[in-house]
């Protein structure tokens, strides 16, 4: 059984807003996390067909070089309209260089003139104790919304200016940082993990 007592752990991500996201919902809990920065300089080369095998990827390739437990995100948002596009290639959509504003400017392009305007955001994280733990725990969630005709709000990362929250009649990048953590695919998934970690602390 791996032992995920240590209150240090390593986030496989270079993504500062993720990075921000994860520290706010964690740090209350007396889990310090460091960014992969620390220990990995490279980028994972991101080849899973899913969002939990991507995370896995990411997640093994940096607890190969660090002693503390890992835990990896990966994430995107998937449009109705478009088949399930961007999905695992939402951060590079409108290809290279990776930018949020052109990626923004491909989908708007992508759904113009879609009545059908249903997306959701997804997120699946692992999390290793170690680069051969056998028993990573796995968890994945959705954030269901719409897909706005133009861009809103100005906090938030990624397509959050596009997504429209119904429940809260405003886009993501409008939410406060409280909000975003508790309705979020990423909040979402955090407490799915969160109460694995319980469960298995008792087994």
């Amino acid at each position: 059984m791996p032992d995920w007592s240590t209150t240090t752990w390593v986030l496989a991500s270079g993504n500062a807003g993720k990075m921000r996201e994860f520290q706010q919902r964690l740090a209350p809990l007396g889990i310090t996390l460091l960014p992969q920065t620390d220990f990995f300089q490279d980028e994972v080369e991101e080849t899973g067909l899913t969002f939990i095998e991507n995370a896995i990827l990411k997640a093994r390739a940096v607890a190969r070089v660090c002693e503390y437990p890992v835990l990896a995100d990966d994430s995107g948002l998937r449009v109705e309209a478009l088949g399930g596009e961007p999905g695992v290639f939402s951060a590079r959509y409108a290809g290279e260089p990776r930018s949020d504003a052109r990626n923004n400017a491909a989908l708007l392009e992508a759904m113009a003139g879609e009545s059908d305007r249903a997306a959701s955001f997804c997120c699946a994280l692992a999390l290793l104790r170690g680069p051969s733990d056998p028993l990573p725990l796995i968890v994945q969630a959705q954030w269901h919304g719409e897909i706005l005709e133009a861009l809103s709000g100005a906090d938030g990362f990624g397509y959050d200016p596009l997504f429209r929250v119904p429940e809260m009649a405003c886009s993501s990048a409008q939410l406060s940082a409280t909000d975003k953590n508790r309705l979020s695919h990423r909040g979402l998934a955090i407490d799915q993990l969160l109460a694995q970690l319980t469960e298995s602390s008792r087994s």
